[in-house]
């Protein structure tokens, strides 16, 4: 297979990158007069040649020194709408995308706590329009170029603010749950160098841009018409998550008590990963500090062409069938459509919120994580981790009825986890699950290539 040759500048940053910046600020915008908007857009990819002093879109472009912050862009379908994108162009979108987080919430498990009607910001509103995010190395830049972009969508009455997310890294790139986070990203065909050695297959370029092959044999995603507006985009879904650190660790102290295992053994059993980010597939046993960082993604749950010398673990003796990271990402385990490698997502984001204290529990401080879920189709990708392999235990054999015990739905009553044990019969059952994790807001995002943010930038206003 020939390496796709990917117009890097034309591609929005974090599709292909990580930025590994420690702040970020989300702005929730509604457009208010389209043409000023199309103009704020259009002042976003004049790069170069432009005189001004102005905040630029981030491509994936490669770079030498790391600039001070990323400015990259996610459009909602109203959002679309309200630009002035003409109607056959509107129509050329997936449906999912079209109907937008809260017509889907159900379908992904967002209900209860979860469900819209408990969003904040105004991300279930009909006038959230564009996603602005703004990834910064420091305070002062954040502010600098927050002012900055303030005053340009301010500009000639062009959009207003409906609100403002932030989120900022934790020691030891750690996630609130205590788990060290970012290690298993796609390395994409013809993308940027990976930061964390994957040693899984790469992914097609077309399973995260449109216009290039996809995951799947013959198939490419039909791009939104005309090309200059579909090419080299993709989508997102941005979330809100509150997590429930004082259940989660109150959760592991029952557990521990329940079953007689060490509760850092069952922190590991529900994540399939060691706190420390050491994949149980690894060091079954102890969290294997000796694992250096590079190393803590080489791994797979059966011997492979990427990975011969596995632990065949298709019972789930090491790492649970069940656990949060085997769900999300089967690799080269057995699962239903034999689709574990076809599955994959992007994910960026960062925690909100303090670090937690589990010495000071129950101090009423919501933390949590601003995440972006990356994919060129939410329905195949998105929606499908959601609603089937995280909130369902039929996509593989041995889970019965059971969820993702971390971030799946588990408020009813009888949420259970199953932990296989070597020579038992019947696995360890934890019971006592409530949600971990609960959506706070949401949002579908296309992520136009610089070539669309220009083609829209350029539409003529509608005729009154």
């Amino acid at each position: 297979m020939t390496m796709p040759d990917l117009a890097h500048a034309d591609i929005q940053g974090f599709i292909l990158r990580t930025y590994a910046m420690p702040a970020l600020r989300v702005f929730a915008l509604k457009v208010v007069e389209p043409q000023a908007a199309r103009h704020f857009l259009g002042e976003l990819v004049k790069g170069a040649s432009s005189s001004q002093d102005l905040p630029q879109l981030a491509t994936a472009t490669d770079w030498t020194v790391q600039p001070s912050y990323c400015l990259n862009v996610g459009l909602t379908y109203p959002g679309l709408a309200a630009l002035g994108v003409p109607p056959d162009s509107l129509s050329s979108f997936p449906e999912e995308f079209a109907a937008g987080a809260v017509a889907r919430a159900e379908r992904v498990g967002d209900t209860g706590r979860s469900s819209p009607e408990n969003w904040i910001g105004q991300l279930a509103s009909p006038n959230l329009h564009v996603l602005l995010f703004l990834f910064a190395q420091t305070e002062d830049v954040m502010e600098q170029v927050t002012t900055r972009i303030r005053a340009m969508y301010a500009s000639d009455g062009a959009m207003s603010e409906l609100s403002l997310q932030e989120a900022r890294s934790l020691p030891e790139s750690k996630a609130h749950f205590g788990y060290r986070d970012g290690f298993a990203q796609p390395t994409i065909d013809g993308g940027l160098p990976h930061a964390m050695p994957d040693v899984l297959p790469k992914a097609p370029a077309g399973e995260f841009l449109f216009g290039h092959p996809s995951q799947y044999a013959d198939f490419t995603y039909p791009a939104p018409i005309p090309p200059a507006l579909g090419e080299n985009g993709s989508f997102a879904a941005f979330r809100i998550l509150s997590q429930d650190c004082d259940g989660f660790e109150q959760f592991l102290t029952e557990a521990a008590i329940q079953t007689g295992l060490d509760r850092e053994l069952i922190a590991a059993k529900l994540c399939g990963r060691w706190r420390n980010g050491v994949p149980l597939s690894l060091s079954p046993d102890s969290p294997g500090d000796h694992i250096p960082l590079e190393k803590r993604n080489s791994f797979d749950y059966v011997p492979s062409t990427s990975v011969p010398d596995a632990f065949d673990d298709r019972r789930g003796y090491r790492c649970p069938l069940g656990s949060h990271i085997r769900r999300m990402n089967p690799r080269n385990s057995v699962v239903a459509g034999n689709s574990g490698l076809k599955r994959r997502i992007i994910r960026r984001g960062l925690p909100y919120g303090p670090p937690y204290d589990p010495l000071n529990p129950g101090d009423g401080i919501d933390r949590g994580l601003l995440g972006l879920f990356i994919g060129v189709s939410i329905k195949d990708q998105f929606e499908f981790l959601m609603s089937e392999w995280a909130n369902k235990g039929s996509f593989a054999p041995g889970l019965r009825d059971t969820r993702d015990p971390i971030i799946g739905d588990n408020s009813v009553s009888d949420a259970t986890f199953l932990i296989p044990v070597q020579g038992q019969k019947r696995p360890i059952e934890l019971s006592g699950l409530s949600s971990f994790v609960n959506c706070r807001g949401a949002a579908y995002c296309f992520l136009p290539s610089a070539t669309a943010i220009r083609y829209i930038s350029a539409l003529s206003p509608s005729p009154a």
